[in-house]
């Protein structure tokens, strides 16, 4: 073919030109076809298990979301705060206290003293346990009057193991210099 005859054919043609778009999902439609005919077998295609998923995924997170914010569970320190309301007043008070004088005892911390912080530590981690027991058992509606001693006794208990271990840390603290002191060459 001539250059010419080219364009005359496509200056005869111009009109019949189909310039329209193919429908959607065309490429695949096709290709099923080609594969048919080719006897290949194609499995299901991602997207007939994608959506009912998504959707499925997308009401299990309204569902949990929904739960949480309805099925809103007050903490045991509230629950306790509401039967007796002085207790949080009460419990601030002895717990800086005690928070304080821990921290005393941890700056005094040294190599003939560590045993001592470090049962002390323990068994405060002890009494506090007992504590948690104790609002437990008030919040489940035991005796309130006898758990409302008990608690302030707890802490009570820990202030002073807390001022007995920290007087002999000083103790110990000053018979170190001493024992040096006497100590002869």
């Amino acid at each position: 073919m001539k250059k010419e005859s080219l364009d005359n054919l496509f200056e005869r043609l111009q009109d019949d030109f189909d310039f329209e778009e193919p429908k959607a999902g065309h490429q695949e439609r096709f290709l099923e076809k080609l594969n048919h005919a080719n006897g290949v077998v194609t499995l299901s295609s991602k997207r007939n298990w994608w959506k009912p998923l998504s959707i499925a995924a997308s009401i299990a997170l309204v569902c949990v979301l929904g739960l949480q914010l309805f099925n809103n569970q007050p903490t045991i320190k509230e629950q306790v705060v509401k039967i007796a309301p002085e207790v949080s007043e009460t419990e601030f008070y002895f717990a800086s206290l005690i928070e304080e004088q821990v921290q005393v005892l941890k700056e005094e911390k040294s190599p003939e003293t560590a045993k001592l912080v470090e049962d002390t530590l323990t068994k405060l981690s002890e009494l506090e346990a007992d504590y948690k027991v104790l609002e437990q058992e008030l919040v489940n509606g035991g005796n309130s009057k006898m758990l409302l001693n008990a608690m302030i006794t707890n802490f009570q208990i820990r202030i002073d193991l807390l001022e007995e271990v920290l007087a002999n840390v000083e103790t110990i603290k000053n018979l170190k210099p001493q024992d040096d002191a006497n100590f002869t060459i």
